[in-house]
């Protein structure tokens, strides 16, 4: 197999506290929405977690600018395309930001698996101004040949090459789908195979990250759901490795324009990962609830939260994992 390519250069503008700091933000995040875990209260539910957000992100020393957030600016009223967050307007460092403050609004009010709060920064316009439309996704993980995965192949032709690659038979492939009616005809075409199918029902960043971790059993994952979060699972797979690729998918005229809006003219083109998240690049997320990644929010006997996060960069190839306990009033 191919080495990866090597890691960017360390950006001189994402100093290594601002990676710690990070994981303050996603932990907000999680603790805001927590309360509402099991609630049967989606908005509610989102509504705290991105107030918890924003809270944390004005705290810090930078400059940020939110690229990927909670949609454009007369949909949102905070966390939006274009808002400023940070206490440094004009002096700290100018990151741009991508983030979902609870990625799994619907598993959280249901008590499922895997909803995650999740960020990425990095140097401004490092990140694609992805629209909030549909995504087309393909990923796989580390130590695979360059190119091994491609939208223009069919489902079958992809998980051949990665059979092939992996010295295994298709039908030992394990692939990640989103849970959804579009998905019929893949399913059965995977099924055809006799891949094994991880169907999730929400939260496919989650579903992206898995195919780094050996541990999930996952090979593939495979499908569409938002662009946004193709944006942010680009930059987790940037730090740890692997391949991703992402094409935009239209339904109508409006998204269509929602696209030119933000300078994207190429309606058809097939992303990279190293074009949806340049450079150096910053990934943090926590757990909201209980998943295959990371364990969610929990409060003791004592009153004391505890959580647990990864935080991951680019330049250097590190993942840490971050356990926290938070006593209220402290």
């Amino acid at each position: 197999m191919t080495e990866q390519p090597k890691n960017p250069a360390p950006s001189k503008v994402l100093d290594r506290v601002l990676v710690l700091e990070m994981v303050r933000v996603t932990e907000a995040a999680a603790i805001g929405a927590s309360r509402l875990i099991g609630r049967g209260d989606e908005k509610a539910a989102d509504a705290a977690a991105v107030e918890a957000m924003r809270a944390a992100f004005n705290e810090l020393e930078m400059d940020g600018t939110v690229v990927i957030g909670e949609g454009e600016r007369d949909e949102a009223p905070m966390l939006y395309i274009g808002e400023k967050v940070g206490a440094a307007p004009g002096r700290g460092p100018k990151i741009d930001i991508a983030l979902d403050p609870l990625e799994g609004t619907t598993i959280t009010a249901k008590a499922g698996p895997n909803a995650l709060a999740v960020l990425a920064v990095a140097e401004e316009g490092g990140l694609l101004n992805a629209p909030d439309v549909y995504m087309d996704k393909l990923a796989v993980g580390p130590g695979y040949p360059d190119g091994i995965i491609d939208l223009d192949k069919s489902p079958t032709e992809n998980v051949k090459a990665v059979a092939a690659a992996k010295g295994v038979e298709p039908g030992d492939i394990i692939v990640c789908v989103l849970d959804r009616p579009r998905h019929a005809n893949l399913i059965a075409e995977l099924r055809a195979l006799g891949c094994g199918i991880s169907l999730i029902p929400d939260g496919d960043v989650a579903g992206v990250i898995a195919v780094t971790n050996d541990d999930t059993g996952i090979d593939m994952y495979m499908g569409s759901g938002g662009a946004p979060e193709g944006v942010l699972a680009a930059a987790a797979l940037r730090c740890v490795g692997g391949q991703f690729k992402g094409r935009l998918l239209f339904r109508n005229d409006d998204e269509r324009g929602r696209a030119y809006k933000w300078g994207i003219t190429d309606l058809n083109k097939q992303y990279d990962l190293s074009e949806l998240a340049k450079g150096d690049c910053i990934f943090a997320a926590t757990g909201v609830t209980d998943g295959s990644l990371l364990d969610g929010v929990k409060v003791r006997k004592d009153g004391v939260m505890t959580t647990e996060s990864v935080v991951m960069r680019a330049s250097s190839g590190t993942v840490r994992w971050v356990k926290g306990e938070h006593r209220r009033g402290r």
